[in-house]
């Protein structure tokens, strides 16, 4: 879901130290995204976070960022006890969503959302790329 000129403008929910050297930068550099604002609870924080890093905004309310209107997708970067509360409020809103990984702390949560997108017609991704890394193909095919 892009806006008018083909961008993904993102938001960001939790600016810890994944946000601060994996993922953030990679929102930043990605051909055809927009990392738009960011959200941490301690709004000094997230204010920080925002100016160190060049993005446009910050908040300090998951669902003003969640529910604002130039947002058009959501990374959720919090801990994985948190996944479920703000997925669910991301699928509300109607807009894609990566989850970073676990999915959630348990096999109930991670359906919950999963259904929660399908019903929407909404994307979810979870941020599973170590299983592309080589030694974990080898574990894979140890395990075939």
């Amino acid at each position: 879901m892009e806006n008018e000129a083909g961008i993904v403008r993102w938001g960001i929910i939790g600016c810890g130290k994944v946000t601060e050297v994996k993922s953030g930068p990679a929102y930043q550099q990605t051909k055809g995204f927009e990392l738009n604002a960011v959200m941490r609870r301690d709004s000094v924080k997230g204010n920080d976070y925002a100016k160190r890093h060049g993005v446009p905004r910050y908040f300090s309310d998951a669902d003003a960022l969640i529910n604002a209107q130039d947002i058009d997708a959501i990374y959720i970067a919090t801990p994985p006890d948190t996944h479920k509360k703000y997925g669910l409020l991301v699928a509300k809103a109607g807009k894609p969503c990566c989850i970073e990984k676990p999915m959630a702390p348990s096999y109930a949560d991670s359906l919950a959302l999963y259904e929660a997108f399908k019903n929407k017609g909404v994307p979810l991704f979870i941020a599973y790329y170590r299983r592309s890394l080589p030694r974990f193909i080898q574990v894979k095919k140890w395990l075939d």
